[in-house]
């Protein structure tokens, strides 16, 4: 969304353009005349258009460039991980960033914890809940979050799982928790498979 503010003065005017953050993405300056109004709604539809255009194809290119190095910084690491079913390159990117070294977890249960997904106990009487965790890394948990909606989305054991979880009584929310602390253990034994089997790094 663009919205564009008036400076008005007797003889001329000066239209700025700003987008839904408040940068400027236009500005331009109009003499006031019979056509002043033609000339507006023209700037905005044409030229304005052009620049917003512009902008998103160095977005766009710069995403790709971006994507790229993801690509070849993962694959430099020789991880399984992309083979593991709502991986792709970004969340490899994310995961191996942010863990670094998987072995400084000395079990799933502690990955877990880091990642904000283990399940937090908010049992009543003979209902047995978990509620949110909203410890941990929070940007491991949004990958997380990301690869359980996929699972539980596709055909798989994932989705059979999150299945299972429904048929106890377990709402959409609880059951997609569930889920992603099983991914926890999914996701540390290949990163703990992987660095066993990593090569030695030069002095």
């Amino acid at each position: 969304m663009v919205i564009i503010g008036i400076d008005p003065h007797k003889s001329s005017f000066t239209a700025v353009a700003v987008n839904r953050s408040g940068a400027t993405v236009g500005s331009r300056r109009f003499v006031v005349n019979a056509g002043t109004a033609t000339a507006l709604v023209k700037w905005c539809r044409r030229d304005l258009a052009k620049d917003v255009l512009a902008d998103l194809r160095r977005i766009d290119s710069s995403i790709k460039a971006n994507e790229a190095q993801m690509r070849d910084a993962v694959a430099a690491t020789t991880t399984t991980l992309q083979k593991v079913h709502g991986i792709n390159t970004v969340s490899a990117a994310k995961l191996l960033g942010h863990i670094r070294d998987i072995t400084r977890f000395p079990s799933a249960d502690h990955f877990a914890g880091y990642t904000g997904t283990a399940l937090l106990a908010a049992s009543s009487g003979e209902n047995t809940r978990h509620r949110l965790n909203t410890g941990g890394n929070r940007q491991l948990n949004s990958v997380l979050h990301t690869i359980a909606v996929c699972r539980a989305r596709d055909p798989g054991p994932g989705r059979v799982y999150y299945q299972r979880k429904l048929d106890e009584g377990k709402t959409r929310a609880e059951a997609r928790r569930a889920l992603k602390r099983r991914l926890a253990n999914v996701l540390y034994r290949p990163m703990r498979r992987d660095q066993q089997h990593a090569p030695p790094t030069a002095a």
